[in-house]
């Protein structure tokens, strides 16, 4: 364990907020002002491609893509993806073939080099610390992720949505350029052979080429129990904990026990979903409290108990730096200065079947039942055992006589959203249909209503202004 962590862990984690809200630019603020900036590797892969064909305002992308230590990989995709400025117009966004079981090596490498820009980004120009937030459940493109950010001298893995056990493992591996395996989940019988995902970095560079680091891993968890099992049957280290609690953004853990609701069909939290402290306490690890903490009070309370400090998401999604598009953030700042916005927590929303916490806010139209279903990007496939025996992939949130045709469950499509465009669109990558743009889909945690402290007067904020507002208690 690095000693400049046990000595001195951050006091402020910045959230990894998907698809692209923890940007590059983002990460970068709050890791220059001495806290751990995380980027989101999520769906990074066609945020990459994406701002590519937007003609890659300020040459960034380009620019970390000229780092990349296998040149021919970026040489490819800039000339399949690369479009100037303004020359795309309506045209639709071209398309990563879809993630699978087994992709072809290419596949892998943009994969690897969209985690190694994003990273590289955060970390130039500075000697802060930054961290990639990858999801557990979205398990196909991890391995090549995890790689790629190691690549670019990644400090931190954070991950959640489930129990990565596996991951300790794989970063020891991947620091010595070794294979890596991760079981893969398949809905069915077992098969004949074992599923899993296989990763060679020896297929992609020369064995030892590239020195590379182990990073701290520190997996998200939500309850007491899921930090014992991981501390004590983890496959190697785990150095730490994000202990999350509903009122957190994107998604949470559905409550313990008989599920309750409430008039409005949220999904209601009790003293079950309470996380033991004092047994988090006993694993003699750092760990930083996450969900409605982003307050000087939250900070403080947290420091109380124990914690390192605090994950903070909410509070960033909407400053100058995060990838949303000024618009939305607009809109929504405007909302909580009227008191007009209101988040709920949707048990129906996410293909992933976790609930998933949406934003309303009046004036902001969004993705909702009435969109024509059309399932291109597919990170939250779930794959599933076919008839014959082999793997096929579905979505809740795809056309529902797809979903049916491959052994679905009609009543597990209604209600659902498809997050992969809808999260895209919120950080201006909206995909082109016939029927018009795809719409966002925003998310945020309860902490939102925390943001009025900076629409005073204004309609804007920085990464430095939350950052002295959590640790100093002034706004400005």
């Amino acid at each position: 364990m690095h000693t400049s962590f046990t000595q001195n862990p951050p006091r402020i984690i910045q959230g990894g907020m998907g698809v692209g809200v923890s940007s590059w630019q983002l990460a970068r603020a709050v890791s220059r002002l001495g806290h751990l900036g995380v980027v989101s590797g999520t769906a990074i892969d066609t945020v990459m491609i994406r701002r590519l064909q937007d003609g890659d305002e300020g040459g960034h992308v380009r620019r970390a893509m000229g780092a990349f230590p296998i040149p021919d990989v970026a040489e490819h995709i800039l000339r399949q993806y690369y479009i100037p400025a303004d020359q795309r117009g309506d045209a639709p966004y071209k398309l990563l073939p879809m993630f699978r079981k087994s992709v072809s090596l290419a596949r892998q490498q943009t994969t690897m080099i969209a985690n190694f820009v994003e990273v590289w980004l955060a970390k130039e120009g500075h000697d802060g610390v930054i961290g990639i937030n990858l999801l557990t459940k979205v398990q196909m493109p991890n391995l090549a992720s995890l790689y790629g950010a190691m690549l670019a001298g990644v400090d931190y893995v954070l991950m959640g949505a489930g129990i990565p056990r596996d991951i300790p493992a794989v970063l020891d591996a991947f620091a010595q350029h070794r294979v890596a395996r991760l079981k893969l989940d398949v809905d069915g019988p077992a098969g004949e052979v074992s599923d899993e995902i296989v990763f060679d970095p020896n297929l992609h560079l020369e064995s030892g080429c590239v020195a590379l680091t182990r990073p701290l891993f520190i997996p998200i968890v939500s309850a007491s129990s899921l930090a014992t099992t991981l501390a004590r049957k983890a496959s190697g280290r785990v150095d730490g904990f994000v202990v999350e609690g509903p009122t957190a953004g994107g998604h949470n853990a559905p409550p313990r026990g008989e599920p309750h609701f409430s008039d409005d069909g949220e999904p209601l939290y009790g003293e079950r979903d309470v996380v033991d402290l004092d047994k988090i306490r006993d694993l003699g690890l750092p760990f930083w409290l996450a969900g409605g903490v982003g307050t000087p009070e939250g900070l403080e309370a947290a420091l109380a108990v124990g914690a390192s400090g605090v994950q903070v998401g909410t509070l960033f999604a909407y400053c100058d730096e995060s990838g949303f598009t000024p618009d939305l953030k607009a809109r929504v700042l405007a909302g909580i200065a009227t008191n007009d916005v209101r988040v709920r927590t949707d048990p129906r929303a996410s293909p992933t079947g976790y609930p998933f916490k949406v934003v309303h806010v009046a004036g902001l139209k969004q993705q909702d039942d009435g969109r024509t279903r059309e399932c291109d990007l597919g990170y939250l496939r779930t794959p599933y055992r076919t008839a014959l025996g082999t793997v096929g992939y579905r979505c809740p949130a795809e056309p529902v006589e797809q979903y049916i045709a491959k052994g679905g469950d009609i009543a597990d499509t209604i209600g659902r959203r498809c997050l992969c465009n809808g999260l895209t669109a919120n950080i201006g990558q909206a995909q082109s249909r016939e029927a018009g743009e795809e719409l966002p889909l925003v998310t945020s945690g309860d902490d939102l209503v925390s943001l009025g402290v900076f629409t005073q007067g204004r309609m804007r904020y920085s990464a430095e202004d939350v950052v002295n507002y959590l640790c100093n208690h002034v706004a400005g």
